[in-house]
């Protein structure tokens, strides 16, 4: 069995307020991500990827360019990561990432959302141990040419694993850039399916259907809030 991972588009909006609370937080970590790496998608390859997967969850480009705009002129709101832990209804482990510019107003919205779907929020350290945090790359290939290429480049590939036509590289966050480099350099333009870093859990936690209906309002609850940018667990609904 593959390694359990979110692919993006399984929570593509459905509606024109979730549509544009999709594009504010794209238009945020891409602003975010350009700012910090540079503003050339080809020297950023953080920003390269964040950029072909907002095309592909259909955000349209004028908000793309909108945010690399405020990148470059300097100005604007400073966000900050933060990153809290917890235990979301039956007892799964949670992990949510954010990005503000106020840490006292988003811990106070997240812990509303476990407070009030019967979950607790944990201390700093209280789950994230049982997350492997992993470099993620899902795209047409062989897995022995892959391999090759990713080895001869010396990154340290976690696991690899070939579906039909589709192979799925995982290596530690620490060696996203270096393998990308790797992959575009051996393989030139790569169309990736799935194109970035993840918290992906070591095990699963069953959630009861009495649980699950709780377990979906958590989600929703905090997938509303703008500061929300990415949301891990393990529980298996």
């Amino acid at each position: 069995m593959g390694r359990a991972y979110q692919n993006r588009k399984d929570s593509m909006a459905k509606t024109s307020d979730a549509k544009a609370r999709v594009y504010s937080k794209y238009g945020r970590v891409i602003y975010v991500c350009a700012k910090e790496g540079g503003l050339d998608p080809a020297g950023n390859l953080a920003l390269r990827g964040l950029i072909e997967r907002a095309k592909k969850d259909q955000v349209p480009t004028h908000v793309i360019e909108n945010a690399i705009k405020k990148a470059e002129g300097g100005a604007g709101e400073n966000f900050s990561v933060a990153r809290y832990e917890g235990y979301g209804p039956g007892g799964c482990m949670v992990i949510v990432d954010c990005l503000t510019d106020n840490p006292n107003r988003t811990f106070g919205d997240v812990r509303q959302c476990f407070t009030k779907t019967k979950s607790k929020i944990g201390t700093e350290g209280s789950v994230i141990h049982m997350f492997d945090h992993d470099a993620i790359f899902v795209f047409k290939g062989e897995e022995e040419t892959v391999l090759d290429a990713l080895l001869m480049e010396d990154v340290d590939v976690t696991d690899i694993e070939q579906d039909g036509e589709q192979i799925t590289v995982f290596a530690p966050h620490t060696e996203y850039f270096k393998a990308k480099q790797a992959l575009l350099a051996a393989f030139g333009e790569v169309t990736f399916e799935v194109d970035e870093i993840q918290f992906l859990p070591k095990s699963s936690s069953p959630v009861s259907a009495d649980d699950g209906e709780m377990f979906e309002k958590f989600l929703d609850m905090l997938n509303d809030l703008d500061d929300v940018q990415n949301i891990y667990h393990n529980a298996e609904v």
